[in-house]
C-alpha cells in the first residue's frame, strides 16, 4: 500500500469539503445546471492528483470552479436578468387542468415523469390543477382552482364570522399579496425586495 496516495487522497477530500462548504447545501434537486456542472468538475480533479503529481495545480483548479460557481450565484442574486439567462426560468407545464404538450416535448419530460411529480405532491387529478410549472431546478410548483384548494385558517374565518362568531384581530402581513405564478404571465410583475439584491 502507498502511503503517498493515502494521504494524498486525505488531503484532497479535506480540502474539497472546505471549497464545498462555501457552495450551500442544496439537495441534489435543487441543484441548477451550473452548480452541477461545477460539482462533477470537482469530483474529478479531486481524483486527479491520485493518478498525476499534481496536487497543487488540482487545488487551484478547484479553487477556480467554486469562485466561478460563486460569481454567477452572487450576480444572479444581483441581476434578475441574469439569473434567467444562467438558471433559466419556470415552464408552465399544466394550464387550467390541461397539459402543456408542446411545452414538455421542449423540455423532453413525459406526462408519465410530470404526473410522479404531482402524486409525490399530493395531487390526485390533473384537472383541478389551475396551474403548473416546471421550475429551474426540476420541482414542479402548481396552483389548484379555486374549488379544489384546501379550506385555509382565514378562510375558516371569514365564514364563522359570516355565522356571527367573531375572533381578534391580526397584524396585517408585510409580505406583498401578489400570486407567484403572475411572474410566469405578466411584464409588470412588482420587482424583488431591494434587500434581497
Amino acid at each position: 500500500m502507498d502511503l503517498e496516495i493515502i494521504w494524498k487522497a486525505v488531503v484532497m477530500v479535506a480540502i474539497g469539503f472546505l471549497f464545498l462548504r462555501f457552495v450551500g447545501r442544496k439537495s441534489v434537486s435543487q441543484m441548477t445546471i451550473a452548480t452541477t456542472v461545477v460539482l462533477i468538475s470537482v469530483g474529478s480533479l479531486i481524483i486527479q492528483p491520485l493518478i498525476d503529481n499534481s496536487i497543487l495545480n488540482a487545488i487551484l483548479a478547484t479553487g477556480v470552479f467554486i469562485l466561478f460557481l460563486t460569481v454567477v450565484e452572487y450576480l444572479g442574486m444581483k441581476f434578475n436578468g441574469f439569473e434567467k439567462l444562467v438558471t433559466g426560468k419556470a415552464k408552465v407545464v399544466i394550464q387550467n387542468g390541461e397539459i402543456q404538450e408542446n411545452t414538455l416535448k421542449k423540455m423532453r419530460l413525459t406526462v408519465d415523469k410530470l404526473e410522479m411529480q404531482l402524486r409525490q405532491k399530493g395531487v390526485t387529478k390533473i384537472s383541478d390543477v389551475k396551474t403548473a410549472t416546471m421550475e429551474p431546478n426540476g420541482q414542479v410548483g402548481y396552483e389548484f382552482i379555486p374549488d379544489a384548494q384546501p379550506l385555509t385558517v382565514g378562510e375558516f374565518k371569514k365564514l364563522m364570522s359570516q355565522l356571527g362568531h367573531t375572533f381578534p384581530q391580526q397584524q396585517p402581513s408585510v409580505t406583498t399579496n401578489t400570486n407567484l405564478f403572475d411572474e410566469l404571465t405578466q411584464t409588470n410583475y412588482p420587482p424583488n425586495p431591494e434587500h434581497l439584491h
